[in-house]
């Protein structure tokens, strides 16, 4: 094609390749430069020890000129000046070759680079001695792309951007951008539309409702070696005791003086380092923390999938967030969603003009609840893009794993769709198996890389297999949150206590499928917000009732199979609903009997961890054993624990109605004294003080199943675990 159509099509916005007009050209007489500056009045081209002036070769600011007797490859810069007398040197973005490589193409292509973020999006770099910034995006059905910014006064027509192939990647190399600068990619679509769009792989934002990608290079050095290298090499995480505190970090605390001011990852850092550290949990759970612009989301609707959000401060501040508690012995975890994203027009939604990330078919595409899109996950690079993300958090923020939001609604075309609103798969059935396809190798990925580190689902249907290796037809995940456990406990303890005979098997129906997943037991912000109430608020009775179900409830939970999740508040029994607006009521803690409730929070948790019997074999019947199932009458349940070895053994009593019970005579597997480990009506947790003044004597008297008894006193709506002494 000749020069003459090149700058027709560049001019139209049609060119996909910028970089075979602009730049420098092999001549007959040497070497031809030409460069697009719009409005300048003169652009100079200096070489080593020349300057060649350019000619306008195109009256909108196309300039050309040779370089007689020089060859390629030529080192040079350009100089524009303008009408008000500025000049501005540059190296010229068209004198590098591509940052994007072809290997790099194909693996994208195929869906299997795990870290393409360190191809696409926008990465400051050295290209042949020049320091500059190479933006990369895919876009494949765009007419041209162009990067807008800081840099060029957010003109699009400065920086073209070049096709590379089939691919669908377009890439640029521009001198002279640095760590900071604000950009987005200007896209024209296949009718000819202009639009700006943030970067899918940027690592850093702005802060809402300002929506520009921020040009990011990481300085932190991280602190935590010692931390990851245990993570690689611990025992499985169903193996280990795992407790979680669930955070919203824009609400989880705020500064009294300044409530409307959002703390800092600093700030946050060491004050919920201490308080997770004190209370015993071993991981905090953040809801998402990607970056989203809509705060009532709560991060749910995540705009950018490789950047934390900057309500709190940079990349680098929660790099530091995630290094300190770390160095003070706490996990962290990130929800993750993959299940859909917003329709922000600056975002992903029809990113190139037509539906790339998204089904183009509504029945596929878009979420009948929440109102936002769904991923196509049938396409490779959408995959990719996934995969790449769900490892990226792990691998440059040190996350110690994931929970993927909305796995449910994933899994199922149907998914809250009346007949004639979804479309069936290949095999005429509901199951999404594109997204099943995706889950399985997103967690194949990540445990193959990732070692040590965690994957949860927050799943709420039957799907078999959550939490079992793909290798035997599960969907890879380490773990799925027991929503069926949480529906029936919670309401079985909403009802009052005369009731609550006739549902005794709320309590103990999670038994029958206790061991058919690694389980981790939540009690989630969701049961906590929209007119649900606080946790507090749910528990049935008077305002001392309240208390000693929440108590009962903990002292159940935390000795039930499976791994422990508690949402923030609920520690110390917040009685108002959560509001994703202002603080938890941490002034509830000068009440004596709400600072009792974050006393046996802190006591369940350590004596959890102590005891192997409460954690080690989760997910296999052999650690569990019924004692007593089915004393409907007297709302009583009572379950032994014991370790893999049989060394260490928990019992846990439950009498969840509102009188004392003297002289139950209660199985037990050993004889000699149980130490009484958690009375949960303690005076010190704002009990009644009811118990069995720390310890009770196993007798030779077979009960119950067990070779030995002993005799309680069970306190009203209570919880009492017994240990060997």
């Amino acid at each position: 094609m000749s020069v003459r159509k090149d700058i027709e099509r560049f001019l139209a916005g049609e060119l996909s390749d910028p970089h075979r007009l602009l730049g420098a050209h092999p001549g007959s007489k040497g070497v031809t430069i030409r460069a697009f500056r719009p409005s300048a009045t003169r652009v100079l081209a200096r070489t080593e020890g020349t300057a060649v002036e350019l000619a306008e070769r195109h009256p909108s600011g196309l300039f050309e000129g040779v370089v007689r007797g020089a060859s390629l490859p030529l080192d040079y810069e350009l100089e524009a000046e303008y009408p008000d007398g500025n000049r501005y040197v540059t190296r010229d973005p068209y004198a590098f070759g591509p940052t994007v490589g072809e290997l790099d193409q194909y693996l994208a292509g195929e869906g299997r680079h795990e870290q393409l973020y360190h191809q696409l999006g926008a990465h400051v770099r050295e290209l042949d001695g020049v320091s500059g910034t190479s933006f990369a995006v895919w876009a494949p059905a765009a007419r041209s792309v162009g990067a807008v910014g800081d840099f060029n006064g957010w003109d699009g027509r400065l920086h073209p951007m070049r096709a590379l192939g089939s691919s669908g990647i377009w890439e640029l190399f521009v001198p002279g951008v640095e760590d900071g600068a604000r950009y987005k990619f200007e896209i024209r679509t296949p009718t000819g539309e202009l639009r700006l769009k943030a970067d899918p792989y940027a690592f850093q934002t702005e802060l809402p409702p300002q929506t520009s990608s921020i040009v990011h290079q990481t300085r932190h050095e991280w602190s935590d070696g010692a931390w990851i290298e245990r993570r690689h090499t611990a025992p499985p995480q169903h193996e280990q005791p795992i407790s979680i505190y669930e955070v919203h970090l824009a609400s989880w605390r705020r500064d009294p003086d300044e409530p409307e001011r959002l703390l800092s990852y600093e700030e946050l850092a060491d004050q919920l380092a201490a308080y997770a550290t004190d209370l015993g949990f071993t991981h905090v759970e953040l809801l998402p923390v990607m970056a989203h612009p809509f705060p009532g989301s709560w991060g749910y609707q995540v705009t950018s999938y490789f950047a934390p959000t900057p309500r709190h401060g940079s990349p680098d501040d929660f790099r530091a967030f995630v290094d300190r508690l770390h160095g003070h012995g706490v996990g962290v975890l990130v929800d993750w969603v993959p299940a859909h994203f917003p329709r922000d027009d600056w975002a992903l939604a029809r990113f190139d003009g037509t539906a790339l990330y998204e089904h183009e078919d509504p029945r596929r595409g878009a979420h009948p609840d929440w109102g936002t899109l769904i991923f196509n996950y049938g396409r490779n690079e959408v995959r990719n893009f996934l995969i790449a993300s769900a490892l990226f958090w792990p691998r440059e923020f040190h996350i110690d794993g994931i929970r993927v939001d909305a796995v449910a609604s994933m899994l199922y075309l149907d998914y809250s769709r009346e007949p004639g609103e979804w479309v069936p798969n290949a095999q005429g059935g509901r199951e999404d198996l594109e997204a099943v396809a995706f889950l399985k190798q997103m967690n194949e990925s990540l445990f193959a890389s990732e070692a040590g580190t965690i994957s949860a689902a927050e799943e709420s249907t039957a799907w078999p297999g959550v939490s079992r290796p793909t290798y035997l037809g599960g969907l890879g995940f380490g773990f799925k949150w027991n929503m069926g456990w949480m529906h029936d406990t919670l309401g079985y303890f909403e009802r009052e206590p005369i009731h609550r005979r006739y549902h005794h098997q709320e309590l103990t129906f999670s038994l029958m499928y206790a061991f058919s997943e690694n389980f981790i037991l939540p009690l989630s912000h969701d049961e906590v917000v929209h007119g649900k109430g606080s946790l507090y608020d749910k528990m049935a009775g008077d305002r001392w009732q309240k208390l000693a179900n929440l108590r009962a409830l903990y002292g159940y939970m935390w000795a039930h199979p499976g791994k422990k999740l508690l949402f923030m508040g609920g520690e110390f029994a917040q009685e108002r609903e959560w509001s994703h607006e202002h603080s938890l009521d941490w002034h509830l803690l000068e009440q004596p009997e709400h600072a009792g409730v974050q006393s046996l929070v802190r006591d369940l948790n350590h004596v959890y961890r102590a005891h192997p019997a409460l954690w080690q074999v989760d997910g296999d019947p052999s650690g569990f054993a019924w004692i007593e199932a089915n004393d409907a009458d007297h709302n009583m349940i009572a379950f032994l624990r014991r370790s893999r070895d049989g060394a260490d053994a928990v019992v846990c009593v439950c009498n969840l109605a509102p009188v004392p019970r003297e002289g139950l005579r209660i199985g037990l597997p050993r004889r000699g004294v149980w130490d009484e480990l958690v009375n949960s009506d303690a005076a010190g947790y704002g009990g009644s003080n009811v118990g069995n003044m720390g310890a009770v004597e196993a007798e030779p008297i077979a009960w119950q199943g067990q070779p030995f008894s002993a005799l309680l006193t069970l306190p009203p709506l209570a919880t009492v675990w017994l240990g060997p002494a």
